[in-house]
């Protein structure tokens, strides 16, 4: 039974994994992913190891899939259109990596399995959630807390470049420097006259613009 839900999983991820690859939209990408997160959840079940699945769902599943499909709809990404192949000797080269890659797996699942150095018996409890525990607060108490600064320091970082990057008050008008108008932005009179008028400095701009604190009067030229 175990290794019929093996083979069902199995397919499942690759099934998502090449639909993934093969989907040209990016949000249905992300969505195939997930479907690969979850089916590797399922097989890590099937591994006895729940807490590695609840740790792959609530992560990779969850967490990291909602950014990635936040910052793909941030960006606006449109659907790829197809292009020709530039690089021809890629489709070769993948090919061959991809017969590797079935050839390492077919070696792992018919010899590595009847080799005399596999164990055997029943699942150690190595994936369970009370040995990953014990590990964590025992054995592995000092790494664990390593890895929690490494994260609040992380936090700290990103807050201290948020608050850099607000120097300027929403309030503040920055006027750049060398810039052509068109006369009719200038003057509200001259809805029609498109002629180019040039500042080549800030001070320039502020003075076409009338937001300069320059007792001088209002130029134009």
């Amino acid at each position: 039974m175990l290794a019929l839900l093996f083979i069902l999983f199995a397919g499942m991820a690759v099934g998502c994994a090449l639909s993934m690859v093969a989907q040209r939209n990016p949000l249905y990408s992300a969505i195939s992913l997930i479907g690969v997160f979850i089916s590797l959840a399922c097989l890590y079940v099937t591994l006895a190891a729940p807490f590695i699945a609840a740790v792959q769902v609530i992560v990779y599943a969850g967490a990291i899939m909602v950014l990635v499909v936040f910052v793909i709809m941030l960006l606006n990404v449109e659907e790829e259109e197809r292009q020709p192949v530039r690089l021809r000797t890629l489709v070769p080269i993948a090919v061959a990596l991809a017969a590797v890659f079935f050839a390492e797996t077919a070696f792992i699942i018919f010899f590595v399995q009847t080799s005399p150095a596999t164990p055997t018996g029943s699942v150690s409890d190595v994936g369970l959630t009370s040995s990953i525990g014990t590990g964590l607060f025992t054995t592995y108490l000092l790494p664990f807390e390593i890895t929690s600064i490494l994260l609040l320091m992380a936090v700290v970082g990103a807050m201290t470049l948020a608050r850099r990057g607000g120097l300027i008050g929403a309030n503040v008008g920055v006027v750049p420097g060398y810039q052509s108008f068109a006369r009719e932005v200038l003057d509200p009179m001259a809805t029609t006259d498109l002629t180019q008028v040039e500042a080549r400095t800030s001070r320039e701009a502020e003075e076409l613009l009338g937001v300069s604190d320059s007792p001088h009067g209002h130029d134009e030229g």
